[in-house]
């Protein structure tokens, strides 16, 4: 099973492919997609599509893990945020993609253990469990693959749970 962890930002976009077989993970893919802030927030929202399109065609990944709601102060950053999660959803959604949105604290704890594992922790367990030599950069890499971590994760429970 291939999952795209996805973490949504209107100027960098994380993206991690993992593919998950029997009870090994391994990286297929990972990077961001980067957007200048002097260009218009719709043709950010425009290349965000394009690549994640293109990512989505070369991969045929069964799931796309997002984060859940998140709050925020400001209101002009917490809708832009919005528009960037509705792209990345409508992307997935026409292509067949399965949808699952993860709180902060299950991906956490779905790769470290523990829900409120700080950010470098989580970096860390990403490295060992993708067998990489590094940790994964941008940081919004390192976090688009733990969601796709903590989808396969929940994938297999739910299919542990489905066969009882």
């Amino acid at each position: 099973m291939i999952a795209l962890g996805v973490d949504s930002g209107s100027l960098s976009t994380g993206y991690g492919v993992v593919e998950r077989r029997g009870s090994s993970y391994r990286s297929l893919d990972y990077g961001a997609i980067k957007n200048s802030s002097k260009t218009p927030h719709a043709e950010r929202l425009l290349v965000i599509h394009e690549r994640l399109a293109e990512v989505i065609e070369r991969f045929r990944p069964s799931i796309l893990s997002l984060e859940g709601v998140f709050f925020s102060k400001n209101a002009q950053s917490a809708l832009k945020l919005g528009q960037v999660r509705g792209a990345v959803m409508v992307t997935a959604a026409s292509r067949g993609v399965e949808i699952r949105e993860f709180s902060p604290a299950e991906v956490k704890s779905s790769v470290t253990g523990y829900g409120r594992a700080e950010k470098e922790q989580v970096q860390k367990m990403v490295k060992g469990m993708l067998g990489l030599s590094s940790i994964p950069r941008p940081h919004d890499a390192a976090d688009a693959l733990a969601l796709a971590l903590c989808a396969l994760a929940r994938s297999t429970w739910d299919e542990k749970v489905a066969d009882r």
